[in-house]
């Protein structure tokens, strides 16, 4: 089975691991570009580049989806199957249709449920107790194709998006191996979607990464786990925005919403209800370290308003 392999951050590694290991052809990965990173705008190649290049594995590297160029560089590498993990961009009709076995996706929520860029974010964001993968036959609509495979997954208390995303990924993994066998067999069985029982996760901007201090204190604690590490979850000080990592609820204590109402261990912060202790802090233009050092350095101190 000859396989194109779309995708780019380090979710999409363990699935490209796992194909690579089980001896799969792998005729080529598409990435995207190289980009500049960080505060010195350093070039940085996708993790999955860099796993491509060490199998010396053919990378592809279009700016679009839709680049013509892209689609003849697709024809000779003659695939029976492209699969996509975290790509980045909607592939176009054409795009997918290409191998005649067409394209299989992962897609990190038990579809319906959260479709869209940011599944995992959403499940923690939103409460959830439970979530899971999809192998889905790839379509021009956002992640509406036919289920070919599903399994769930617990999600912890406390868990983050980071902790969960890894655990994700390796469960993608292994079902991804699963459905190619399942193919490869004739055995596997594509499930319509619901359409009406669709929910959707839509791509993380700053508007919503801000914390929002009047919301109780699981509210809080369930968002800055969500945006945790990455992009973080960030509130308004007197003089600068900061990251907030590492929430632990604290039952019972009160104050007016963002208020610090102690710095002995931890950061306290009131909420709507109750409070939450911030372990881990990130001040803008600094790196992250714990609030205790962040209020020995002055950076806060009790009686300061955040989010106000």
């Amino acid at each position: 089975m000859r396989i194109v392999f779309w995708g780019t951050p380090g979710f999409a590694a363990p699935p490209l691991r796992a194909l690579i290991g089980e001896g799969f052809d792998v005729v080529g990965v598409v990435t995207q570009p190289d980009k500049p990173q960080g505060r010195s705008r350093t070039i940085t190649t996708p993790i999955i580049k860099d796993v491509a290049t060490a199998e010396e594995i053919p990378v592809l590297q279009p700016r679009s989806a839709r680049d013509p160029q892209l689609v003849e560089q697709l024809r000779a590498l003659d695939p029976d199957i492209s699969i996509v993990v975290a790509y980045g961009h909607i592939l176009p009709k054409e795009v997918i249709d290409l191998p005649p076995m067409g394209t299989l996706n992962i897609h990190a929520s038990l579809l319906p449920a959260l479709r869209g860029a940011a599944p995992i974010q959403a499940a923690i964001n939103q409460g959830l107790t439970e979530t899971g993968v999809s192998i889905m036959r790839m379509v021009p609509d956002l992640d509406a194709g036919p289920v070919v495979l599903q399994a769930t997954l617990p999600i912890y208390e406390d868990e983050t998006f980071g902790e969960l995303q890894n655990r994700l990924s390796e469960l993608g993994a292994l079902r991804l191996l699963e459905a190619l066998a399942l193919m490869s067999v004739g055995g596997a069985k594509e499930t319509p979607q619901n359409d009406s029982l669709a929910t959707y996760a839509p791509k993380l901007d700053r508007k919503t990464a801000r914390i929002d201090w009047t919301q109780s204190a699981y509210e809080v604690a369930r968002h800055i786990r969500s945006y945790d590490p990455k992009p973080g979850a960030y509130t308004t000080s007197q003089t600068a925005d900061v990251k907030m990592f590492g929430p632990r609820m604290v039952a019972g204590l009160a104050g007016a919403p963002g208020e610090v109402l102690d710095t002995s261990n931890g950061v306290v912060i009131a909420c709507g209800s109750d409070s939450v202790r911030i372990h881990d802090v990130q001040p803008a233009g600094k790196g992250r370290m714990t609030s205790d050092d962040w209020t020995r350095g002055r950076g806060t101190a009790v009686g300061e308003r955040f989010g106000v």
